[in-house]
């Protein structure tokens, strides 16, 4: 079991780095795992009143609410020597549980500033890129919600980010939720080779968890709320990886390569999870190989409902 940090694992508050309590595969960080080079987290807890600023670097960003709204603003490229900025508001949502945000693509070599009114934790996906696409602000009526899976295996997924919504260079980002008792990022399978039917993407898991809808929450007598669930990772082919990781709030797993899933979540948890994904291939898009041991499973969803807990919504 994979509790202690390592390369692949590190819990919530282990990449702290100025302003941000997870900073991981960006310019800045302080932590870097051997081999990442594709994609990048940052994630800040906005006290109200309180900003964070990120300086313009060849990377491009997309801005992700988890709780609470952000007044954002983002300069100009200075290709044509200005230094314009142009507000954006976003409205955001309580908590990852309360359905689809709106989301704010910035391109590359733009500085920002987040700054929030109420306090607010806000999630920027970045991944290193060449080719500018303009700024983009995403509101949730145009976040696609799609439920996939059926029965246990049912999770909701949040497609803000990816090549049919979202035009960029590089990264795919979505978000995935799943209710208490059930699997996602299941059958295992991997996105680790330029072939065909499969592109090469490096893959960030970051989670959050809460107490089941309709549970009750333990008291300070009884140990109080400890949402929880489990990762799995494992070796593809001769590259050796092996994470089984207990993930609560804030923790994150990256996957450089190998099979992963399922994301489990025990009865009485709700599980949520950002995807971060990019890599070196020609083709910005995901495209993936089942385990052969496991992607019968597929096969089974075709007689099974979706678990009519979902969608998660507020």
């Amino acid at each position: 079991m994979t509790t202690a940090a390592s390369n692949w694992f590190h819990p919530a508050g282990s990449t702290a780095h100025d302003d941000w309590w997870l900073d991981l595969g960006t310019p800045d960080s302080h932590v870097q795992a051997p081999g990442w080079a594709h994609t990048g987290l940052r994630v800040a807890e906005l006290a109200p009143g309180a900003s964070v600023e990120l300086p313009a670097q060849a990377e491009e960003r997309i801005l992700v609410p988890l709780a609470g709204s952000f007044t954002v603003t983002v300069g100009s490229t200075g290709d044509d020597g200005g230094d314009d900025e142009t507000r954006y508001e976003l409205t955001g949502r309580p908590s990852v549980f309360t359905g689809p945000t709106d989301v704010l693509y910035t391109g590359i070599n733009r500085a920002c500033t987040i700054s929030s009114t109420d306090g607010g934790r806000v999630a920027v996906a970045s991944a290193p890129a060449h080719n500018d696409y303009p700024t983009r602000h995403v509101v949730p009526a145009d976040v696609p919600v799609e439920l996939r899976g059926a029965g246990q295996c049912s999770r909701q997924v949040h497609n803000f980010g990816n090549p049919a919504i979202l035009e960029a260079d590089r990264f795919i980002v979505c978000e995935v939720l799943t209710p208490a008792g059930n699997w996602s990022s299941y059958p295992p399978h991997k996105h680790d080779e330029e072939k065909e039917g499969e592109t090469a993407l490096e893959e960030i898991y970051y989670f959050e968890m809460q107490t089941a809808r309709g549970m009750p929450v333990p008291t300070a007598d009884e140990g109080g709320p400890d949402a929880m669930g489990y990762q799995r990772v494992y070796a593809s082919d001769g590259r050796e990886i092996d994470v089984t990781a207990e993930v609560r709030t804030g923790d994150v797993v990256l996957v450089p390569y190998g099979w992963h899933g399922p994301a489990m979540t025990p009865p009485g948890h709700d599980m949520y999870y950002l995807n971060v994904m990019a890599g070196p291939g020609p083709v910005r898009q995901w495209l993936i190989s089942d385990d052969p041991h496991h992607g019968w499973i597929r096969q089974t969803w075709n007689d099974a409902d979706i678990d009519p807990r979902l969608p998660f919504a507020g």
